[in-house]
């Protein structure tokens, strides 16, 4: 069975930074395709960073230089650094992985990142 637990997220000041992580099982997060998804009250759920099995990464423009996604063979997970928050994202954070033979898509259940001004 997939399971996909984030932590990590919280209440910071614009400026500040979080780490996001998305502890996996049930697969193998180094050979899975790794994405960070948000969610904004009244907003569609957009897609922030994925890292592929061979590492490559990719961002949304509003977070390029200021998120990283990694992650960590050994232990499974897979992060999301974020730097410089603005308080435009403000949102539920999730994680996601997809089975590519059956196309079925897991979630995590998201973890509140809240930036004031």
């Amino acid at each position: 069975q997939v399971r996909l637990v984030e932590s990590g997220g919280g209440l910071v000041q614009a400026g500040g930074s979080l780490r996001l992580s998305c502890a996996a099982s049930g697969i193998i997060a180094s050979i899975n395709t790794m994405n960070w998804y948000r969610q904004a009250p009244g907003k569609q759920r957009e897609l922030v960073a994925s890292i592929t099995s061979g590492g490559s990464t990719n961002y949304a423009d509003s977070v390029k230089g200021r998120f990283t996604i990694s992650r960590d063979s050994d232990k499974n997970t897979v992060y999301l650094q974020m730097n410089s928050l603005k308080p435009e994202d403000t949102a539920v954070y999730y994680c996601n992985t997809g089975n590519a033979l059956t196309k079925i898509q897991y979630w995590g259940q998201g973890t509140q990142v809240t930036v004031s001004s």
